[in-house]
């Protein structure tokens, strides 16, 4: 199985040579140089590991890395940094990095570190998927792919079932339409339409006519949030 890391770089020199000399190693590598946009990229949990700089734009590495973790998000990270004291090192691993390499580093080391946190992870007992997901009277069996409200059998179909359950394991939290279009279109651009908005509204319909209470709400501006809340 080819392991997968995220590279979190601003420095385009840098990360390219991360991920050629990680790709030729055999890793599936993806960079990015913004901290908000490694923030987004680890909370998807496809990745293996994450090697991050600490000084970034957008959001530093410690401050993202400390977002991961409040997210309970448990991939292996690595923080790259020029900062070479004692206090930088700790302050790094208190963030919630496992590991801190100092600015220049040797690549042999570098993968030497990858190979232990990797080995590391793989030791570790596997936390168990969950198989439902439930958001007030909302509730979603993953393995059947079926939903129901209030003990209500609500037929959905694929599209909107992914739509579902991607809001679903974001509840109460603000998703904006770039992020539907990129996870459930696989779109890393703007299409230009307004084909979220028109999903939004046909699975509306579905989670919330009959039922007491609205569940899935606009924010202006922003994008959706699921919420038993209003």
């Amino acid at each position: 199985m080819t392991r997968k890391i995220l590279i979190v770089e601003d420095d385009a020199a840098t990360a390219g040579y991360l991920a050629k000399g990680l790709g030729e190693a055999g890793y599936a590598v993806e960079t990015c140089g913004d901290g908000r946009d490694g923030l987004f990229l680890a909370s998807e949990g496809i990745f293996d590991l994450i090697i991050a700089d600490r000084m970034l734009p957008g959001l530093n590495g410690l401050a993202m890395i400390g977002a991961i973790r409040a997210a309970g998000i448990r991939t292996p990270a690595l923080i790259l940094s020029a900062l070479a004291t004692v206090d930088d090192r700790i302050d790094g691993l208190r963030a919630g990095a496992d590991d801190y390499l100092v600015k220049p580093f040797s690549f042999a080391e570098l993968s030497a570190r990858i190979e232990a946190l990797l080995r590391r992870t793989d030791r570790a007992p596997a936390d168990a998927q969950p198989t439902r997901l439930s958001v007030g009277d909302l509730e979603i069996d993953l393995l059947a792919r079926t939903v129901t409200r209030d003990g209500r059998a609500i037929a959905l179909g694929a599209r909107e079932f992914n739509l579902l359950e991607y809001l679903a394991r974001h509840a109460g939290q603000v998703v904006t339409r770039t992020m539907m279009l990129e996870k459930i279109w696989n779109y890393h651009f703007d299409p230009g339409s307004n084909v979220v908005d028109v999903h939004i509204g046909r699975l509306r319909r579905k989670i919330e006519e009959g039922f007491g209470s609205p569940i899935l709400h606009t924010v202006r501006g922003a994008g959706y949030r699921l919420s038993a809340e209003a």
